[in-house]
This record gives structure tokens, sequence and C-alpha cells, in this order.
């Protein structure tokens, strides 16, 4: 009998020990960090990811915290608040010393959502009220398949909330907002410009054109005396390489990098404080 017991234990930690090994083997790997607001489920057009970047970008230049959103389709077979805590540990969201970061993490097909509130902004942002901002700003929107709303929705009462924090004051970033809000546009009409007013006046002369018209550009944009003049530079030197010269140099600022990453986590802690919800 006993010998029976002792196979009847040792197959049932094996089946155990399988069943772990399978659920260990499924769970999701943490995403790469690569912009403030990651969307793997492909639900929020260019425009809304644009436009909820730019806003957290702003809100981190001013302030210094750090605010992310990633979407994806499940955290299964691990609960979502289990989840939230290992990208908040991986992606280290806030500065190091104030841990000022939050995490907004949506798993649409299990219908649920997790606020992680770093260390520093547990005060600011209490369990409670982050359950009020999943159930009366996210889930309403969430309802009607309306996604960007309802996180737009929140992440405007978050940054309320933080704004008003006795906070170290945010360390000056290498470009200034306006110039990095600015960027898309004047990269854009750096190149048009490139390629039209060289055909026109050739490379030199055409640099020259393009250099001045897209520094004036800049500077009605008010990036700056100093940012209008790197402006200007770029779309000079883009005219004088022309366009093939610029393919060369597309493909070899993304060969052998994986694209960069252009956003990063400022090394803040996180302890497990914020609430979950589902719609």
């Amino acid at each position: 009998m006993t010998a029976v017991r002792i196979k009847l234990t040792l197959s049932l930690c094996l089946w155990l020990l399988c069943v772990a090994c399978n659920l260990q083997a499924q769970i999701i790997d943490v995403p790469a960090l690569k912009s403030r607001v990651t969307d793997l489920t492909q639900t929020l057009s260019r425009d809304q990811l644009n436009l909820l970047e730019a806003k957290l970008a702003a809100f981190e230049q001013a302030k210094g915290s750090q605010i992310a959103v990633l979407m994806l389709p499940t955290t299964q077979p691990e609960d979502i608040a289990q989840f939230s805590i290992r990208v908040a540990g991986a992606w280290k969201l806030g500065r190091a010393k104030p841990d000022d970061g939050v995490l907004i993490v949506v798993a649409k097909h299990d219908r649920k959502m997790r606020i992680e509130v770093g260390y520093g902004l547990e005060g600011a942002i209490p369990d409670l009220t982050a359950k009020r901002i999943i159930d009366e700003m996210m889930a309403p929107s969430f309802k009607q398949d309306d996604y960007y709303t309802g996180i737009n929705n929140a992440l405007d009462q978050l940054i309320r909330l933080i704004a008003g924090e006795q906070l170290p004051a945010a360390t000056a970033s290498t470009a200034p907002a306006d110039m990095a809000a600015s960027l898309p546009l004047l990269l854009f009409a750096a190149l048009i410009a490139a390629v039209v007013l060289r055909a026109i006046f050739g490379s030199l002369l055409g640099g020259i054109v393009s250099g001045g018209g897209i520094a004036a550009l800049a500077w009605l944009l008010g990036v700056g005396l100093s940012a209008a003049i790197l402006f200007g530079l770029v779309a000079f030197v883009m005219t004088l390489i022309g366009p093939s010269g610029l393919a060369q140099l597309a493909m070899l600022s993304s060969g052998g990098r994986g694209g960069g990453n252009p956003f990063s986590g400022g090394g803040g802690g996180f302890g497990g404080g914020g609430a979950s919800g589902n719609w």
C-alpha cells in the first residue's frame, strides 16, 4: 500500500511540474519600450497615437514624471496585476529617486485594464483614486469601443493629479518641447524642399534656398533661433546630397540597430500600488 501511495504522489508531482512548465512557457514576454504609447492590438489610429504621445512627451518635459500606455490582446495566463508589475519593473518608468512613473495596461481581449503607480506617486494617486479613474473614465468609453477617449480622459486626470505634487523639477532635455513637436512637420517640409528645389536650382543654390526657407518656417513655428538655424542646415545638407544620398543615409541609420530606442524609462520603482478593473 505504501508503494502505491508513493507512486501516486510521484505521479501527481510530475503532473504538477509539467503543468507549471507549460504555464511558464506561455507567459508573455514584456514588450520592448520604444514609445510612450505601445498598441500591440492596432486599435488606435496613427493620429490618435501621435496625439497621446505628444501629450505625454509635453507633460514629461514640463513635470519630469513619465506615464506610458500599453495595449495588448491578453496577459494570460498571468493576471493583469502580475503582468503589469513585470512590465513596470522592466520599463522603470519615472525618475529613480522620486519614482514618479505611471503605467496604464489595457488587455483588450480580456476586457481588463490596470493603472500601476510608482512609489513616489502613491500619495497623489492612491488605489481608490486609480480605481475611480478606471471605473468612471476608462470603462464607459471602452464599452462603446472608444478606446482613445477612455485612455485620453484617464491621462488627463492622472496628469492633473501628478501636477499638484511637489516633485523635483524636470531637467532640461536635449531638445525643447516645441522643437520636438515641430520636428515631423519640419523634416517633411525639408525633404520636399530638398527634392523640388534641387531639381529647379541645382544642388548648391537649391540648398541655400531650401535651408533659408526651412529656417524661416522653423522660426515662425516658434522653435527658437538656434533650432531654426539647425533645421536650416539640415535642409541645406539634404538638398546637397539629393534623393540617392538620403536613401543611403536612411539605410545606414536603420541597419544593425533594430530601429533604435527613442524613449526609455528613467529608473523609477514600483511596488504594486494602483488598481485593476474591467468593462
